[in-house]
């Protein structure tokens, strides 16, 4: 049985969630990206997890949610 996907929220043009990305396609962990540029409806569910912080990549999955762990950029 496979893990569940890990939920990835990005936006377009932000280095740290391609890094993010490609950290974990290399440890080969399923993703399902929500990038909040091409779905901005998707901003309120990200506040939600983050407590309000407008910052991004955020990795959600196994119980843990990571508030951009290498860096981020902000939105």
């Amino acid at each position: 049985m496979h893990a569940a996907p890990v939920l990835l929220y990005t936006r377009t043009g932000c280095p740290y969630c391609a890094a993010m990305r490609a950290e974990l396609a290399a440890r080969g962990v399923a993703v399902r990206e929500v990038n909040l540029t091409e779905h901005p409806e998707a901003v309120a569910e990200l506040l939600k997890v983050t407590r309000g912080r407008r910052i991004v990549p955020v990795v959600v999955g196994g119980g843990r949610i990571e508030i951009a762990p290498e860096g981020g950029s902000s939105f």
